[in-house]
């Protein structure tokens, strides 16, 4: 993969409906190159699709937070079970140094945030806890 490759799925991550001569002028190179490098890249599992977003999409999810969970014992495993099964839980991520854990959790508003968290604490093997809320996004995964 070169310069060109790299800018053109950048320009893909930013606007995947780009007309090919758009992406074209945008990289200085002809439609003939942007269509042959756009298959290569598929052929080769670089891309390996195109996704719609939804204003729900973006929506959804008005209040969020990261809470970071420090473990006490052996009960990691039962606690990501349990999390995992939590309506509210967007993400699970184990990590390492002061957290053992990081879980995006999405909801409503901050009273049904509150809950969760006070939930969550209450967890068998919950040492302690801290959350941070999110305030904006500059960039996601779809």
């Amino acid at each position: 993969m070169d310069d060109v490759d790299r800018r053109l799925i950048s320009a893909l991550r930013h606007d995947a409906r780009a007309s090919l001569s758009d992406l074209a002028l945008l990289l200085g190179v002809s439609r003939t190159t942007v269509r042959g490098r756009i298959e290569r890249l598929r052929r080769a599992g670089e891309i390996v699709g195109f996704t719609v977003v939804l204003r729900g999409d973006v929506a959804r999810d008005p209040v969020r937070g990261l809470m970071m969970l420090g473990i006490e014992g052996r009960g990691t495993e039962r606690i990501l079970r349990q999390l995992s099964g939590m309506s509210t839980v967007r993400a699970i991520h184990t990590t390492n140094g002061r957290w053992d854990v990081i879980v995006e959790i999405g909801t409503d508003t901050l009273e049904d945030l509150d809950k969760q968290l006070a939930h969550i604490r209450r967890l068998e093997g919950i040492a302690h806890s801290e959350t941070n809320l999110l305030l904006n996004t500059r960039k996601a995964s779809v």
